[in-house]
């Protein structure tokens, strides 16, 4: 049975969205990662972590060609994450899969994908207070997979040339393009995200490419808030298409 839950929506009401009323709910991350992550028609893509779904169904919306297995380690999560597949009518596209990802093998996915998406549990364990919230934990903090260890995950289950796109923390940029390169994931464009024009950046997105040569594109910086605390319209146009 499906805990309390919030609705939202999406495209003007095209798209809805059940989340826990209580517990981890997705944030302004999920929503630009689903965006900036860009699959050509007819890709096959990996969500690492979905959550209630976000990333896919927003994908999916987007391109209506692309096929997404969803992969959620929680189950009161995937509960919710099939709940929206269906009453978004994207059963035939995107598939919920209740596993925890370190154990995911290229069967269970159906061979190599062409990109891998992922907005991954960022805070060490040693850093800041633990969620008193288990759900919220595990989503948060690194308790059950680390960063190495989930870019390893997609580097094994993607294809040769395919990308890897992920959102982190600005202060992690560092840690993150150094153990992408390590783990054979060149990065390939980055974009540095702001709350507003006044503050540094709080957030970075990176996408990547398996086997990919030297050399990184850094886009345009994206402003979530504009000076009167409403979004911005790039950031606005995510909601409404």
């Amino acid at each position: 049975m499906l805990e309390a839950a919030t609705r939202d929506q999406f495209f003007h009401g095209r798209v809805v969205l059940h989340q826990p009323r209580e517990g981890y709910r997705f944030s302004i991350d999920a929503v630009i990662l689903s965006h900036l992550a860009a699959p050509a028609d007819g890709d096959r893509v990996l969500d690492l972590g979905t959550g209630c779904g976000v990333i896919p169904i927003l994908m999916a919306f987007r391109q209506a060609t692309i096929n997404v297995v969803a992969v959620e380690l929680q189950p009161a999560l995937a509960a919710f994450a099939r709940r929206n597949v269906t009453e978004n009518q994207m059963d035939d596209r995107i598939r919920i899969m209740e596993k925890d990802m370190v154990d995911l093998s290229l069967a269970d996915v159906g061979g190599p994908v062409d990109w891998v998406v992922s907005n991954p549990p960022y805070r060490k364990l040693a850093s800041g207070r633990l969620c008193a919230d288990s759900q919220r934990a595990v989503a948060r903090h690194e308790l059950r997979i680390d960063l190495s260890t989930l870019l390893h995950t997609g580097r094994r289950l993607l294809r040769k040339m395919g990308h890897l796109s992920i959102i982190y923390p600005a202060v992690r940029t560092v840690d993150l393009l150094s153990a992408m390169r390590d783990e054979g994931i060149e990065p390939k464009q980055l974009t540095m995200i702001h709350a507003n024009s006044a503050s540094p950046a709080q957030l970075v997105a990176v996408t990547g490419v398996h086997g990919g040569r030297p050399g990184m594109t850094v886009l345009p910086s994206l402003k979530v808030y504009d000076a009167s605390g409403h979004y911005t319209p790039p950031i606005e146009a995510m909601f409404t298409g």
